[in-house]
């Protein structure tokens, strides 16, 4: 299934709004702060040095902006403008949505002004209206492709689903099992803000609870690394979005733990901080190696093999095989009856049928 042209526009122009809203809340916590190297380290996570402005940003909105523009180009160009658009609302639906009861909350007076907040609230509304336009786009824009000059989605190779299985699978179990330390760690007042918000914790105006935030990453690495193993469609746009918020997590810990030189006397911290600082190197490879397999082009989807869970190269029902002949369909080098054989006469004369590629399409 493709996208038509209606549907491609459609999400082009709901990527730029969505773009937009994130682009204007980062020019106004440029202003408000200042400096835009106390920006950078608010947002890497940096305790020292806070703005006297708090950011109403986090960490997750530069990435998101970044999100939105390749989902407009790929809703014009890419064969998966679908899949990208689906997945891209879906993670703006999951991301957005804590703004709802956290914008107008009574412990967010004091922090912010009203009239910001009101533009929060609405800006919020704006992306969950963008975000589920962006699933119904994607789902219902789809068609039957008319011609073989129309590139068809592509799924990942083989070893693209391997490797984005192994690293992304990896990310996905250690970032819940900190969640799950956080239950033993953090005290009985802040456990429940910690995922959806409250006046224990400090949190930017638009910015998702942490606790919600790492669990929804974690989940989305875990659906990503299985439907990669089974070399879905989707798998390609949806695990491009994850590694990149792997990477800038991972980036961000790693400098931070060079900048306060942790790694020098590693072998002196608690062993929880060594488990902490690992995990940062770890997201931040697992992000950059899923990037690198997954953002390469792969198979073309074929009956049989499109939307959903694709074989490892082995034909499917319905679909040509590589090397075998099929039922009904010409074998590669054999004579099939009734079928004109390359370099023997036939009976009742015409010419043959083009000659089948001799081997099947490279992996990755």
């Amino acid at each position: 299934m493709i996208l038509t042209r209606g549907a491609r526009i459609t999400g082009a122009v709901l990527c730029a709004v969505l773009a937009a809203v994130v682009a204007a809340w980062i020019v106004r916590d440029l202003r408000a702060v200042g400096d835009v190297s106390v920006l950078l380290r608010y947002w890497a996570g940096y305790t020292d040095g806070w703005p006297k402005a708090l950011p109403a940003t986090l960490q997750a909105d530069p990435v998101l902006l970044v999100v939105y523009v390749l989902a407009l180009i790929a809703a014009l160009r890419s064969s998966v403008a679908a899949s990208t658009l689906v997945v891209t609302g879906l993670v703006t639906l999951v991301l957005r949505l804590p703004g709802v009861w956290t914008i107008g909350s009574s412990w967010m007076d004091g922090r912010f002004g009203d009239e910001l907040r009101t533009r929060a609230l609405i800006g919020t509304f704006v992306a969950l209206a963008a975000g589920l336009a962006l699933v119904v786009t994607g789902a219902a824009g789809r068609r039957q492709p008319e011609g073989t000059y129309e590139p068809l989605p592509t799924r990942p190779g083989r070893g693209a689903g391997v490797t984005a299985f192994m690293v992304l699978g990896t990310s996905g179990a250690v970032l819940i099992a900190w969640e799950i330390r956080q239950l033993f760690t953090l005290p009985d007042a802040i456990y429940p803000a910690w995922f959806i918000g409250g006046k224990a914790l400090t949190l930017g105006l638009t910015a998702t609870p942490p606790g919600w935030s790492s669990i929804a990453l974690g989940t989305a690495c875990l659906v990503v690394a299985w439907t990669a193993l089974f070399r879905a469609v989707h798998a390609r746009p949806l695990g491009m979005i994850v590694s990149g918020f792997l990477l800038a997590s991972g980036g961000c810990g790693i400098a931070r733990v060079l900048d306060n030189g942790w790694l020098e006397d590693f072998g002196g911290v608690p062993v929880e901080q060594q488990l902490s600082m690992l995990t940062s190197f770890l997201l931040a490879f697992a992000g950059a190696a899923a990037l690198l397999v997954l953002a390469r082009r792969g198979f073309e989807s074929t009956d049989g093999q499109d939307e959903g869970y694709g074989g490892y190269g082995y034909p499917q029902t319905g679909a040509q095989g590589y090397g075998y002949p099929q039922t009904g369909a010409p074998g590669y080098g054999y004579p099939q009856a009734d079928t004109p054989r390359y370099g023997y006469p036939q009976s009742g004369g015409g010419p043959g049928n083009p000659p089948p590629p001799a081997s099947p399409p490279p992996g990755w």
